[in-house]
Protein backbone atom coordinates (compact mmCIF):
# COMPACT_ATOMS: atom_id res chain seq x y z
CA UNK A 1 0.00 0.00 0.00
CA UNK A 2 1.33 3.46 -0.98
CA UNK A 3 1.86 6.37 1.70
CA UNK A 4 1.62 9.77 1.32
CA UNK A 5 4.02 12.59 0.01
CA UNK A 6 5.02 13.62 3.87
CA UNK A 7 5.78 12.43 6.55
CA UNK A 8 5.66 13.93 10.17
CA UNK A 9 8.47 12.88 12.88
CA UNK A 10 8.44 14.07 16.43
CA UNK A 11 11.24 15.72 17.71
CA UNK A 12 12.38 12.21 19.61
CA UNK A 13 12.13 10.58 15.95
CA UNK A 14 14.50 9.82 13.20
CA UNK A 15 13.58 8.02 9.91
CA UNK A 16 15.78 5.98 7.91
CA UNK A 17 14.66 5.36 4.30
CA UNK A 18 14.95 3.00 2.05
CA UNK A 19 14.94 3.24 -2.14
CA UNK A 20 14.65 0.06 -3.89
CA UNK A 21 16.06 -1.68 -0.77
CA UNK A 22 19.28 0.46 -0.32
CA UNK A 23 19.42 3.38 2.57
CA UNK A 24 18.72 6.91 0.51
CA UNK A 25 20.92 8.88 2.65
CA UNK A 26 21.08 9.81 5.93
CA UNK A 27 18.76 9.83 9.09
CA UNK A 28 15.83 11.99 8.49
CA UNK A 29 14.04 14.07 10.81
CA UNK A 30 12.31 16.13 13.07
CA UNK A 31 9.67 17.69 11.14
CA UNK A 32 8.22 16.91 8.01
CA UNK A 33 10.35 14.70 5.57
CA UNK A 34 9.33 13.81 1.96
CA UNK A 35 9.19 10.81 0.40
CA UNK A 36 8.15 9.02 -2.80
CA UNK A 37 5.08 7.13 -2.52
CA UNK A 38 5.34 3.10 -3.64
CA UNK A 39 8.99 3.21 -3.45
CA UNK A 40 10.71 4.69 -0.72
CA UNK A 41 10.40 2.20 2.75
CA UNK A 42 10.14 4.42 6.03
CA UNK A 43 11.60 3.00 9.60
CA UNK A 44 11.15 5.00 12.81
CA UNK A 45 13.58 5.13 15.29
CA UNK A 46 12.60 6.29 19.06
CA UNK A 47 15.87 8.30 19.81
CA UNK A 48 14.91 8.48 23.46
CA UNK A 49 16.52 6.58 27.02
CA UNK A 50 14.85 3.26 27.49
CA UNK A 51 14.87 0.76 30.05
CA UNK A 52 14.04 -2.46 31.03
CA UNK A 53 14.56 -5.10 33.69
CA UNK A 54 16.79 -8.38 33.21
CA UNK A 55 15.12 -11.35 34.25
CA UNK A 56 16.66 -12.67 37.30
CA UNK A 57 19.87 -14.54 36.90
CA UNK A 58 21.06 -17.35 39.19
CA UNK A 59 24.53 -17.05 39.43
CA UNK A 60 27.85 -18.95 40.44
CA UNK A 61 30.06 -16.75 42.17
CA UNK A 62 34.31 -17.23 41.78
CA UNK A 63 33.92 -18.65 45.71
CA UNK A 64 31.45 -21.21 44.25
CA UNK A 65 28.05 -18.96 45.84
CA UNK A 66 24.71 -19.53 44.21
CA UNK A 67 22.99 -16.40 44.02
CA UNK A 68 20.25 -14.50 42.40
CA UNK A 69 21.09 -11.39 40.83
CA UNK A 70 18.78 -9.19 38.44
CA UNK A 71 19.27 -5.81 37.14
CA UNK A 72 18.05 -2.41 35.44
CA UNK A 73 19.80 -1.31 32.22
CA UNK A 74 19.39 2.06 30.38
CA UNK A 75 19.89 2.45 26.61
CA UNK A 76 19.80 4.44 23.78
CA UNK A 77 20.19 4.83 20.05
CA UNK A 78 22.56 6.85 19.35
CA UNK A 79 23.59 5.56 15.08
CA UNK A 80 19.31 5.19 13.59
CA UNK A 81 21.26 3.66 10.44
CA UNK A 82 22.85 1.13 11.99
CA UNK A 83 20.03 -0.39 14.66
CA UNK A 84 17.75 -0.64 11.55
CA UNK A 85 20.80 -2.31 9.26
CA UNK A 86 22.92 -4.25 11.69
CA UNK A 87 20.41 -6.07 13.84
CA UNK A 88 17.11 -7.02 13.25
CA UNK A 89 15.37 -6.23 16.64
CA UNK A 90 17.78 -4.03 18.80
CA UNK A 91 15.78 -3.90 21.70
CA UNK A 92 15.44 -7.36 22.11
CA UNK A 93 19.07 -8.34 21.29
CA UNK A 94 19.95 -5.94 23.73
CA UNK A 95 18.04 -7.52 26.64
CA UNK A 96 19.43 -11.28 26.17
CA UNK A 97 23.24 -9.93 25.46
CA UNK A 98 22.35 -7.99 29.07
CA UNK A 99 21.63 -11.42 30.45
CA UNK A 100 24.78 -12.80 29.13
CA UNK A 101 27.28 -9.87 30.89
CA UNK A 102 25.48 -9.84 33.72
CA UNK A 103 26.28 -13.64 34.37
CA UNK A 104 29.62 -13.30 32.77
CA UNK A 105 30.61 -10.25 34.83
CA UNK A 106 29.39 -11.97 38.05
CA UNK A 107 30.97 -15.15 37.54
CA UNK A 108 34.64 -13.15 38.13
CA UNK A 109 33.63 -11.91 41.84
CA UNK A 110 33.14 -12.91 44.84
CA UNK A 111 30.22 -12.82 46.61
CA UNK A 112 31.92 -10.03 49.38
CA UNK A 113 32.97 -8.09 46.44
CA UNK A 114 29.22 -8.44 44.71
CA UNK A 115 27.80 -7.05 48.28
CA UNK A 116 29.96 -4.64 48.75
CA UNK A 117 31.21 -3.17 45.33
CA UNK A 118 28.19 -3.00 43.19
CA UNK A 119 29.26 0.51 41.20
CA UNK A 120 32.23 -1.17 40.17
CA UNK A 121 30.16 -4.10 39.30
CA UNK A 122 27.76 -2.31 37.59
CA UNK A 123 30.25 0.04 35.64
CA UNK A 124 32.04 -3.28 34.38
CA UNK A 125 28.73 -4.55 32.98
CA UNK A 126 27.84 -1.05 31.68
CA UNK A 127 30.99 -0.64 29.62
CA UNK A 128 31.09 -4.50 28.43
CA UNK A 129 27.40 -4.23 27.06
CA UNK A 130 28.50 -1.14 25.15
CA UNK A 131 30.99 -2.25 23.18
CA UNK A 132 29.05 -4.93 22.42
CA UNK A 133 26.38 -2.90 20.73
CA UNK A 134 28.60 -0.23 19.80
CA UNK A 135 28.31 -2.31 16.16
CA UNK A 136 24.53 -2.01 16.52
CA UNK A 137 24.32 1.63 17.07
CA UNK A 138 22.85 1.34 20.65
CA UNK A 139 24.74 3.36 23.20
CA UNK A 140 24.35 1.55 27.07
CA UNK A 141 23.89 4.46 29.54
CA UNK A 142 23.42 2.94 32.94
CA UNK A 143 23.32 -0.44 34.35
CA UNK A 144 22.43 -0.81 38.35
CA UNK A 145 22.08 -4.34 39.93
CA UNK A 146 18.74 -4.28 41.92
CA UNK A 147 18.88 -7.02 44.39
CA UNK A 148 21.19 -9.76 45.33
CA UNK A 149 19.06 -12.96 46.92
CA UNK A 150 21.18 -15.35 48.78
CA UNK A 151 20.08 -18.44 49.94
CA UNK A 152 18.41 -18.84 52.89
CA UNK A 153 21.25 -21.01 54.86
CA UNK A 154 23.61 -18.91 54.16
CA UNK A 155 21.99 -15.77 55.45
CA UNK A 156 21.52 -17.52 58.65
CA UNK A 157 25.58 -18.31 58.66
CA UNK A 158 26.39 -14.94 57.37
CA UNK A 159 24.38 -13.23 60.26
CA UNK A 160 25.50 -15.70 62.89
CA UNK A 161 29.16 -15.04 61.53
CA UNK A 162 28.42 -11.18 62.00
CA UNK A 163 27.46 -11.60 65.99
CA UNK A 164 30.18 -13.59 66.71
CA UNK A 165 32.11 -10.54 65.04
CA UNK A 166 30.34 -8.23 66.98
CA UNK A 167 30.61 -10.64 70.45
CA UNK A 168 34.49 -10.42 69.74
CA UNK A 169 35.22 -6.49 69.20
CA UNK A 170 32.88 -6.20 72.33
CA UNK A 171 34.97 -8.34 74.90
CA UNK A 172 37.87 -6.76 73.44
CA UNK A 173 36.64 -2.86 74.25
CA UNK A 174 36.04 -4.23 77.36
CA UNK A 175 39.28 -5.61 78.08
CA UNK A 176 41.19 -2.09 76.83
CA UNK A 177 38.87 -0.79 78.92
CA UNK A 178 39.85 -2.48 82.12
CA UNK A 179 43.18 -2.29 81.27
CA UNK A 180 43.18 1.61 81.66
CA UNK A 181 40.85 1.26 84.52
CA UNK A 182 43.83 -0.57 86.49
CA UNK A 183 46.82 1.28 85.55
CA UNK A 184 44.72 4.10 86.46
CA UNK A 185 43.85 2.72 89.94
CA UNK A 186 47.17 1.44 90.45
CA UNK A 187 48.48 4.93 89.91
CA UNK A 188 46.30 6.51 92.27
CA UNK A 189 47.26 4.16 95.09
CA UNK A 190 50.79 4.84 94.65
CA UNK A 191 50.10 8.80 95.09
CA UNK A 192 47.80 8.06 98.07
CA UNK A 193 50.66 6.32 99.65
CA UNK A 194 53.05 8.40 99.42
CA UNK A 195 50.32 10.98 101.07
CA UNK A 196 48.58 10.11 103.68
CA UNK A 197 47.22 13.01 104.33
CA UNK A 198 45.44 12.12 100.67
CA UNK A 199 44.45 8.89 101.86
CA UNK A 200 42.45 9.81 104.99
CA UNK A 201 41.11 12.56 102.88
CA UNK A 202 39.90 10.65 99.95
CA UNK A 203 38.49 7.90 103.16
CA UNK A 204 35.83 10.99 104.71
CA UNK A 205 34.58 12.43 100.67
CA UNK A 206 33.60 8.31 100.41
CA UNK A 207 31.93 8.35 103.53
CA UNK A 208 30.43 12.00 102.74
CA UNK A 209 29.14 10.33 99.30
CA UNK A 210 27.40 7.69 101.00
CA UNK A 211 25.84 9.52 103.72
CA UNK A 212 24.50 11.83 101.14
CA UNK A 213 22.64 8.93 99.20
CA UNK A 214 21.12 7.66 102.06
CA UNK A 215 19.86 9.43 105.13
CA UNK A 216 21.25 7.29 108.21
CA UNK A 217 23.84 7.95 111.00
CA UNK A 218 27.32 5.83 110.24
CA UNK A 219 29.61 5.36 113.28
CA UNK A 220 33.08 5.02 112.28
CA UNK A 221 36.64 4.44 114.26
CA UNK A 222 38.73 7.86 113.47
CA UNK A 223 41.87 7.28 112.38
CA UNK A 224 44.96 8.17 115.11
CA UNK A 225 46.97 8.90 111.52
CA UNK A 226 44.68 11.89 110.77
CA UNK A 227 45.58 13.47 113.60
CA UNK A 228 49.22 13.41 113.70
CA UNK A 229 49.00 14.54 110.50
CA UNK A 230 47.81 18.39 112.59
CA UNK A 231 49.49 17.75 115.73
CA UNK A 232 53.17 16.84 114.85
CA UNK A 233 55.19 14.46 116.52
CA UNK A 234 54.11 15.05 120.47
CA UNK A 235 50.32 13.84 119.56
CA UNK A 236 49.04 11.91 122.92
CA UNK A 237 48.81 8.72 122.40
CA UNK A 238 45.32 7.19 123.23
Amino acid sequence: MCTGFFVVLNEFERAVVFRFGKVSGGPRGPGIIRIIPCIDKVTKIDMRTFSFDVDPQEILTRDSVTVTVDAVVFYRVKDPIKAVVEVANYRESTQLLAATTLRNVLGTRDLSQLLSDREAISSSMRTGLDQATDPWGVEVERVEIKDVSLPEQLQRAMAAEAEATREAKAKIITAEGEIKASKALKEASNILMDNPMALQLRYLQALNSVSAEKNSTIIFPFPMDFLKAFMGGGARQF
